[in-house]
């Protein structure tokens, strides 16, 4: 690996898990960003599209010479992109309108070195369990999905006892999916 250090274009606390568990040292540099996107635009390409957005907004903030990273994820369910939820009532009504159905993840990622940029997008089939009330309550009660599209996190509580199966990438339902991502990195850094 000739790098071992990547600017972070994303406060979320999960990609900044997994890239260092994949042995980066990461600088973090999150600016509020306008992630609206075209009403016309297909949902399984908004993540890359808010994802661009981002790296956009920060490339001209951060050396040519360092490895910068952003990304976006989405849920999609019947070509609706859920997003994080507003309130306990928003995440409950995506948690229900998910629950015993299939529904697609979507990772958008944009990488930047030296000049040249890769882009990938992954996406990855989750299938929920048929979900109680109850259980729904409880898992809004007491792991706030606030800050997660779709209103679960899989690596909590939720994945344990939510999810029947998936179909692809697990860490790009986590956040980032690492494989893609770090096959990217090694093209990008190779001189």
């Amino acid at each position: 690996m000739v790098t071992n250090s990547i600017v972070l274009g994303s406060g979320s606390p999960r990609r900044k898990q997994l890239l260092t568990e994949l042995g980066f040292q990461l600088e973090i540099v999150a600016l509020d960003i306008d992630e609206s996107y075209p009403i016309d635009l297909p949902s399984l390409d908004v993540a890359l599209f808010v994802a661009t957005k981002k790296m956009d907004a920060l490339k001209k903030l951060i050396a040519n010479t360092e490895l910068l990273l952003t990304a976006d994820t989405t849920v999609v369910f019947s070509n609706q992109i859920l997003g994080k939820p507003t309130d306990e009532k928003n995440a409950k009504e995506m948690l229900e309108l998910l629950s015993g159905k299939k529904h697609i993840v979507n990772t958008g990622v944009v990488l930047s070195f030296n000049g040249k940029t890769e882009k990938l997008s992954c996406y990855t089939e989750v299938q929920f369990n048929l979900l109680s009330s109850e259980h729904i309550d409880y898992y809004i009660s007491n792991y706030n999905p606030f800050d997660k599209a779709g209103s679960y996190g899989i690596q909590d509580w939720f994945g344990l006892i939510g999810i029947k199966s998936i179909n692809g990438s697990y860490t790009n339902v986590v956040g980032l999916p690492t494989d893609e991502c770090y096959q990217a990195i090694q093209r990008l850094i190779i001189v």
